[in-house]
């Protein structure tokens, strides 16, 4: 019989806990840990941000609790039957499913937020519990997977097969990793430049896993960093815009989001962020627009942030507010196809 997962046993527990209160005739109450900014904290020593100690009861002898609680009690069960019938579900098929027993989530914001409370009860990710949201991610390399997911167990497959890259989900993040000639793992931003990247052999001239984040890399991505950062020991580098979203986009990367702090399985904090720096846009004079005041308001805001405190984040912060400029990884397509590659990824790993 195959193992119980924590996740399962966790709902289980949630589910058992419940029925006693019922039976000994008491107001069902779960208690919750609290997701609000001053309970949210960046542990330096660790290098993500941690969930604090603080908490709050949802008993259903307060009105205004009885909703959000019989959502979280359906869920877990949603949960638990994913598990057991072995079976994946979107975020977005969550909220219809709710749909279908009138559980009256406004939009689907709301079907999430139910869901990642069910995550800090239980303390495992919903990846563990099967539901996932729309992949849209990509990963290309000499690496040979084996899929551990139901009807395709023990079936191997190596991630150069597809002149694209392969979409990563649930079956590629939860698979086992076989074989790899790589020594390193380069993220990168944009499709365009992910596509450039195969076709220039970035994979092979630098022994490299390639991995296409789509913009704010998706949970299921961030964790399979994390796991050929950590199982296999590969470094790994990010590439993103020079603008002050790539800054974040690699910081989540890096450190996690709040939104996800009771996930450390998704911050890598030995990622380093490789550019595309501020300081570039004029070193190799490259074609830019001018900072929005939204941009702007965007670094001050990164500014405040201790993950930003050192370089290279602090120096080129601060230059970005000197040029008061913005440039994407194509600009350096100025140069050529193969620059970017041959050129400016050759220095920068150097």
């Amino acid at each position: 019989m195959k193992k119980e997962s924590k996740a399962r046993k966790s709902i289980v527990g949630l589910a058992l806990e419940i029925l006693e209160q019922v039976e000994n005739r008491q107001p069902p109450s779960l208690e919750l840990p609290l997701r609000t900014v001053d309970n949210i904290i960046f542990d330096e020593r660790k290098g993500h941000y941690v969930l604090g100690p603080k908490k709050a009861v949802r008993t259903s002898r307060n009105v205004k609790h009885l909703k959000p609680l019989t959502q979280l009690i359906w869920v877990a069960s949603l949960a638990r039957k994913l598990i057991d019938e072995d079976k994946t579900s979107t975020l977005r098929d969550v909220f219809y499913m709710a749909e279908g027993v009138d559980l009256g989530f406004e939009d689907q914001s709301e079907s999430d937020r139910i869901i990642t409370e069910l995550e800090s009860v239980v303390g495992s990710p919903r990846e563990d519990f099967n539901i996932y949201p729309e992949e849209r991610s990509a990963i290309f390399a000499d690496l040979t997977i084996e899929y551990t997911v139901k009807g395709y167990e023990g079936r191997r497959i190596n991630l150069t097969s597809h002149p694209d890259g392969l979409m990563i989900g649930p079956a590629l993040a939860t698979s086992r990793f076989v074989k790899t000639s790589a020594d390193k793992v380069l993220c990168i931003e944009k499709g365009a430049m992910f596509t450039r990247f195969v076709e220039e052999k970035a994979w092979k001239k630098y022994n490299a896993i390639l991995i296409h984040t789509a913009g704010q890399a998706p949970r299921a991505t961030r964790r399979l960093i994390r796991r050929l950062n950590v199982e296999l020991d590969l470094p790994v580098y990010i590439f993103t815009d020079a603008d002050p979203w790539g800054l974040h986009i690699a910081q989540v990367i890096i450190s996690g989001s709040a939104n996800a702090a009771h996930v450390p399985e998704l911050a890598t904090p030995k990622a380093r962020w490789m550019g595309v720096y501020a300081s570039d846009i004029e070193e190799y004079k490259l074609p830019s627009t001018k900072l929005l005041d939204v941009d702007i308001k965007r670094l001050n805001e990164l500014k405040k942030d201790k993950r930003y405190a050192k370089d290279p984040w602090k120096r080129e912060i601060n230059r970005f507010f000197e040029i008061k400029r913005k440039a994407e990884q194509e600009a350096f397509s100025k140069y050529g196809l193969s620059f970017m590659v041959d050129v400016y990824l050759k220095k920068r790993l150097a």
